[in-house]
């Protein structure tokens, strides 16, 4: 059952987030700054939308269903820009959403439930496989995620994320609440792409 509304501050970004994904961010604009400081001092996250319609830098509109990020690390850039590592927790899917003065998004969210734990079939022991392989070539960031090859759930988001994938099929395989049929169309897309 998913869980009551909250809100959440929202960052609409050209991405999509899925739990257990890693978000490097450089933060420069001052609504977000504040956003990213608050979120540090209450010890809460944010959600992250994949942006519709509009740019990154203005009034954005965004798919409903989005991620929970979680602050995991930050640093100060030599660039002069707030550098942040986020890791993606609960789907959340927005019911209401209103704009603060400051042009920073708030968003009344039903945290949706986590994906039940689903051995990987072995129909998909040829994707773990190459997501091994992809896992061996990903940026320095990946490196803390703990690697879970045996759970479905995981695997198709670790795929969905790195594969070259559209932004709209990679929202479409967020939004699918089934691990197994999110690898099934997977794997659809690999022998497609091994024909190119």
């Amino acid at each position: 059952m998913a869980e009551p509304a909250a809100e959440l501050a929202l960052f609409p970004l050209n991405t999509v987030l899925f739990p257990d994904g890693p978000l490097p961010l450089r933060i420069f604009e001052p609504r977000y700054l504040d956003m990213v400081s608050r979120c540090l001092k209450q010890d809460q996250g944010f959600g992250v939308c994949l942006i519709e319609q509009s740019k990154e830098t203005g009034r954005a509109h965004t798919h409903d269903v989005g991620t929970l990020a979680r602050i995991a690390d930050w640093s100060g850039g030599e660039d002069g820009m707030l550098h942040i590592l986020a890791h993606g927790r609960q789907r959340f899917r927005v019911h209401e959403l209103r704009t603060q003065q400051d042009g920073l998004n708030l968003a009344e969210v039903e945290l949706l439930d986590a994906e039940p734990t689903t051995f990987l079939p072995e129909t998909a022991y040829p994707l773990a496989e190459l997501l091994r392989q992809i896992m061996t070539q990903v940026p320095e960031y990946y490196r803390g995620i703990e690697p879970r090859y045996d759970d479905a759930s995981w695997v198709s988001y670790r795929l969905a994320e790195l594969l070259p994938l559209p932004l709209a099929q990679r929202q479409y395989f967020l939004e699918l609440s089934n691990p197994v049929q999110r690898l099934e169309i997977l794997q659809t897309l690999v022998e497609s792409l091994a024909e190119q």
